[in-house]
Parts: structure tokens; sequence; C-alpha cells
């Protein structure tokens, strides 16, 4: 009878695929009960399974993927993101064995209490049943997603951007083989249809979707916060800063400068504004130097545009829209301040709360920088690009949260899951 059911929910899914507004969660709610039934070592052994088909097909999602990227302009921010390589797809397969390898974040008990009347109380981790994933261009974000979510113990709900369609259809269909090899409900990961109106559906389901998390621009960010009934967690959007406090190490300075902004300019992580003190404006030419070979073009305010005049090639006048902008390509702004107060104050009112960082040698200013800004990942003398749930030791990561509930920071395993209590006891009733 199970088995009847089963195939008339993925029956109805089908039917209504090409209507978007009228799409049927069910299948996947379905699936979401029988991957919380596998064994850790079960998750652990397919996941693994699905990294093997990714490496031996690895060819068909390049194909794939090229057809994304004829139909996208080279100079486009979004086409980093879009590109796949031999090398992206071994590093994606990688992070896959490793997320296969991590310990299962179900079924962790995060507390325990006896009470005087002998009752048990124990928190424990469990899945949160379905999730749904929105993201723009950016392929690996498909396998990043399934091998989280299956791990994690629920099913994904995948909505991609239409420049990637070819590329995230084909990364679908390679999971859904392995799944049904094995003997596994396909439903366990669902792509749906491109358009608004398929994003609409997800973002509506509430009672058929648990939580759900946009990946992308603050725009789509903004989108789905507004409209849906869903649960859920912002992330993605980053507008990082640096601030060279007044005593800064020139040297230090310029190497974080440079990775920050240069090392892959279409993530969130990405440096988009460097805060300088006034007192150290004569540094800005140094600082900004090795900048120059990677062509960046430099937004500065009157008094940085003043101190660079003649010893950057690529300068710009800032307005007031280049500053709290995301720019995601060769591109920065530079902002003069007075002191750590103005420059605490300018990056907590234009900032996203992704990630910021201090360049100082003073302890004190540090620890100030430290303790006032707010951000997921506030950091001193170290780079921006190092806000990765790899590089924080936690795997794979779904998403950098911006917000300050359930989850701040890189979400990996130990956020995508709830937790519920469990309680025991010998017949306790309440007076």
């Amino acid at each position: 009878m199970d088995t009847i059911i089963r195939t008339n929910i993925i029956a109805e899914s089908a039917k209504t695929l090409c209507d978007p507004s009228k799409i049927d969660f069910s299948a996947s709610r379905w699936a979401a009960d029988r991957v919380a039934e596998l064994t850790p070592e079960q998750s652990s052994k397919t996941i693994e399974a699905v990294a093997d088909a990714v490496a031996a097909r690895a060819a068909e999602i390049l194909d794939a993927n090229a057809l994304d990227l004829e139909a996208m302009d080279p100079a486009d921010p979004k086409y980093d993101r879009l590109l796949l390589t031999q090398e992206r797809i071994d590093a994606i397969v990688a992070e896959m064995r490793n997320v296969a390898a991590l310990p299962s974040p179900v079924g962790v008990e995060l507390e325990r209490r006896r009470r005087p009347n002998g009752m048990l109380i124990r928190k424990v981790t469990t899945p949160f049943g379905v999730i749904g994933v929105i993201y723009e261009a950016r392929p690996n974000v498909t396998f990043d997603v399934f091998a989280l979510c299956f791990r994690a113990g629920s099913a994904v709900v995948l909505k991609g951007g239409s420049q990637a369609s070819h590329t995230n259809t084909k990364a679908v269909e390679i999971i859904r083989d392995v799944l049904e090899a094995r003997g596994m409900d396909p439903e366990a990961v669902r792509l749906l249809p491109d358009g608004h109106d398929a994003a609409r559906a997800m973002l509506e389901a509430r009672g058929s979707i648990d939580l759900i998390i946009p990946r992308g621009g603050r725009g789509l960010i903004d989108f789905v916060r507004d409209n849906s009934r869903v649960p859920v967690i912002e992330t993605g959007a980053g507008v990082c800063h640096t601030y060279f406090h007044s005593s800064g190490d020139i040297a230090t300075g310029g190497s974080i400068i440079l990775n920050a902004k240069t090392r892959r300019v279409s993530v969130c992580n990405a440096l988009d504004c460097l805060v300088i003190d006034r007192a150290r404006l004569a540094s800005l030419p140094a600082l900004c130097y090795g900048l120059a070979s990677k062509q960046v073009e430099i937004y500065a305010d009157d008094e940085a545009y003043a101190a660079l005049d003649g010893a950057y090639p690529c300068l710009r006048h800032a307005s007031a829209d280049d500053f709290g902008r995301e720019w995601l390509a060769y591109k920065m702004s530079v902002k003069t301040v007075v002191d750590i107060d103005e420059a605490i104050e300018f990056i907590n009112t234009h900032g996203s709360k992704h990630s910021e960082s201090i360049i100082a040698e003073n302890r004190e200013a540090t620890t100030e920088f430290l303790r006032r800004i707010d951000a997921a990942c506030v950091y001193a003398n170290v780079s921006t690009a190092f806000t990765d749930g790899a590089q924080f030791g936690l795997g794979a990561e779904i998403g950098i949260s911006t917000q300050k509930l359930h989850a701040r920071g890189p979400m990996a395993l130990a956020e995508i899951v709830t937790y519920k209590y469990l309680i025991t006891g010998a017949g306790q009733t309440r007076p």
C-alpha cells in the first residue's frame, strides 16, 4: 500500500511540474521521512557514491555547463560563479567526500537533566525534514546542498537560477540516478523548474517545506525574506570592509587587502570597501600597490582620491552609492575616517553583517573593533577570505548566515538540524 501511495504522489507531482503555481511537495515530504530513517553509515556511503558518479560523469557536467556559459556575458560578475572546470569538479568531489566523512549531526544529545521527581529530560538533535534552497548561478551549490542536507537527514528542494539551468539539471540527474540505483527515494532531491512562479510556490509551501535558505545577492535575499511564509535563514550577501587603523602595518595591510579583494572577486567574502584613518592616508598608495597589477578600479572619497591621484592608475571619484555596495568585480571603494569610532559607525551602517576586518598593531584597537562590530565574522589582522565553512574546519557549508536567530556565520552540518526534547519517566503526573 505504501508503494502505491508513493507512486501516486510522484505521479501527481509530475503533472503539476508544468504549472509551478500548483507544485505539490508531498513527494519531498515522503522522501524526507525515508532519509531520516537512514543510518549514519548508509547516508555516508550514499554521498560517497554520488561523489564517485560526479567524478565519472564530469564530462557530461562540463558539457551542460558550456551550454549555460554560452548564454552569459563573460564580463558578468556571475560568470565566474557559473563556470565549472575539471579542477572545480575535483573540488566538488572532494567536498562531498569530506561531508561523507564527517560525524552525523543527527541524534546528538545536547543536554541532559534529571528533575527532582525522577523525570529525565534530554535535548537531542533531529532533522529539519524538507529544506528548500533558492540560489543563483552557482551550480556547485547543487552538490554541496544535497550532500549536507542528506547527511543531516533531510530532503532538499532546489530552485536554481535560470543561468545555470542545464548544469543544475545534469547535476540533479546524476544524484537521482545514484539514489535509484541504491534503492532509495530519488525525491530526496528535487529541482524546481525555472521562473518566479516556482520560487513563489516554494515560499508559500508552509507545512510542506520546513526551512528555506536563499543564497545569492541582496535582491534575491530581500525577495525571499519579504515573500516567504516558510521560516528563512538569510545567507549570502556580503558587503565586506577592511579597516586600516592608524597603528596598522603597511606590509600586513597590503597583503590582506590584496588577498581579500582579488583572491576571488565573485564570492560573498570578497573585500568591497577599504576604510582608512586620515592619519595614514600617506600610506594608501603603498597599501593599494598590489591591486594595480590586478587592474582593480578604486572608487575613492575626496581625501582618499587626493592621496592616490597620480599614484594609482585605475582611480574614480566615489559617489554615495559606492558605499554599502557588494561589487562582485575587480572594483572597490575607499572611505576616509577620523578614528576608530567613526570607522565602526560607518561599517555597522554600510555593512551586511557578513565579514569585517581590522588591520592594527594596537591591541586596544583590535579588542574594541572585535567587540563593537556587528557582523557574523569579525577579524583582526586576517583576510575576510577565510569566511568559509571548510576554512573554519566545519566541512562544506550551506551558506553564511548574516542573521542572529538559530545560526550565524558559516552554516555547516550542525546548523542544519534542529532539536527536540525527549522526556522519559515512570508514571509521573503533575500536581
